[in-house]
């Protein structure tokens, strides 16, 4: 079953009379429950798929629907709704605040989620039980991801876009995130979308999406995607 369709999507950026087309007519359907991810080099257009999809930005033109919806037609007020209901993000970014312990920066999103999952659970789920009153000056750039990654398991969202999470990570830190995001797809059934430069990662990937030039150049499904274990990293 789709989650996601992408019908004659542009994304173009007018600065004067100079345009940028940062996504030229780009058509995708995804499956809900896959890891997926986007490859592609530096300007391609990946970024500004995975803003499309997550309502932080708008097409110029296309439609996108999500779970049914057609996002692209969306008042302001009601893509905070869809972004507060449907998606999650994890940037290469933190994005945590400074002044609030790690429990209390991941128990922020109860104020906007629908059905959040339980904040001590989620710490759990990613190894930091134990830092749960540290602050994010405290912790490691990996413990400081894994945060943003609990806050945004927290949320509960059918979708996590991710945009470079392993980018600013050490190896090993980097594979148990990966593994962390893989089973989220394998045993919560979330659809994971991860954008990124590292070929590596879609050893692991449901379905691999290229990127050039604001156009999709292939979409391939995978029979056996490969285990983080298995990847030579």
């Amino acid at each position: 079953m789709s989650i996601v369709e992408l019908k004659n999507v542009s994304r173009v950026y007018r600065n004067g009379d100079h345009e940028q087309r940062a996504l030229d007519h780009v058509d995708l359907s995804l499956e809900e429950g896959k890891f997926i991810v986007i490859l592609g080099p530096s300007g391609a257009g990946k970024s500004t798929l995975l803003n499309l999809l997550g309502g932080l930005d708008s097409p110029t033109e296309g439609t996108i629907i999500v779970n049914g919806k057609d996002i692209s037609t969306l008042t302001e007020n009601e893509l905070a709704d869809y972004r507060a209901e449907t998606v999650g993000f994890v940037f290469q970014s933190y994005n945590l605040i400074p002044t609030l312990t790690v429990i209390e920066n991941v128990a922020l999103v109860k104020e906007i989620a629908i059905n959040p999952l339980s904040s001590h659970d989620m710490l759990r789920e990613v190894g930091l039980a134990d830092h749960i009153h540290q602050f994010p000056s405290e912790l490691s750039g990996g413990e400081q991801q894994r945060v943003s990654i609990a806050r945004a398991l927290a949320k509960n969202p059918q979708i996590l876009l991710c945009d470079e999470p392993t980018g600013a990570l050490d190896s090993e830190t980097g594979v148990m995130v990966l593994k962390l995001l893989l089973s989220m797809a394998r045993d919560m059934k979330k659809t994971i979308i991860i954008v990124t430069h590292n070929q590596n990662i879609a050893k692991m990937a449901d379905v691999v999406i290229r990127v050039k030039n604001g156009k999709i150049k292939s979409c391939e499904e995978q029979e056996k995607p490969l285990t983080v274990e298995e990847v030579d990293w």
